[in-house]
């Protein structure tokens, strides 16, 4: 239970309402509502007359929730590291997808539908582990904007995939096959879309 919950569940137990709290506090309302819903903690020189109208030590009012604070920090910051490593991955393998491109038909003269199928192959293989990063490695806070999000990852996918598509085709001067890595790159965006409109879905519950 968290510190917002906690007064929430003492305030109620006392039978008071939002306003009466913040009449014997000293606040507005709106204050009170934004340190039941953790948008606000309680400043020092409140938490005495906090204690003191639900009659409950600063201790108990506060060491749970610290707990629970440290808890949940350390596992955002596990997730982060998680998903920037996946992510990492994936990079890694779009640009050896140009790589491998680079050398297969040039250089190693492959057949270039085979060099193609293993290129496509490797992009799909690096989107599969960026699906999977983000729908395994995800944050439960609602401080997370989802948007904001969405925007730094699309921007990060039309930049590699821009790259690819420069780089295969002033390598190969293949213009006319080239642009089927629209075609991929379209995909992935509406995959991240829906990664993102099932992550919405999923805090709304």
């Amino acid at each position: 239970m968290n510190l917002g919950e906690k007064l929430i569940n003492l305030r109620k137990e006392k039978n008071l309402s939002q306003e009466e709290v913040a009449d014997i506090l000293n606040v507005s309302r709106q204050t009170i509502s934004k340190w039941e819903t953790n948008q606000s903690t309680p400043d020092f020189d409140k938490l005495g007359p906090i204690t003191k109208l639900y009659n409950i030590s600063a201790d108990e009012l506060l060491d749970q929730s610290i707990k629970e604070n440290k808890a949940f920090e350390n596992n955002k910051e596990t997730i982060i590291k998680k998903k920037a490593k996946g992510i990492s991955i994936s990079i890694f393998l779009y640009f050896l997808s140009v790589i491998w491109l680079m050398i297969s038909i040039p250089v190693m003269d492959m057949d270039p539908i085979i060099a193609s199928a293993i290129f496509m192959g490797i992009c799909g293989l690096a989107t599969y582990i960026i699906v999977y990063t983000c729908m395994i490695y995800k944050t439960n806070t609602k401080k997370e904007n989802n948007n904001t999000y969405k925007k730094q990852i699309n921007h990060i996918i039309t930049s590699i995939f821009l790259i690819i598509y420069l780089l295969f085709s002033f390598m190969t001067m293949a213009w006319h096959i080239t642009w089927i890595i629209w075609i991929i790159y379209a995909l992935v965006l509406e995959i991240n879309k829906l990664i993102f409109m099932l992550r919405g879905k999923e805090n709304e519950k």
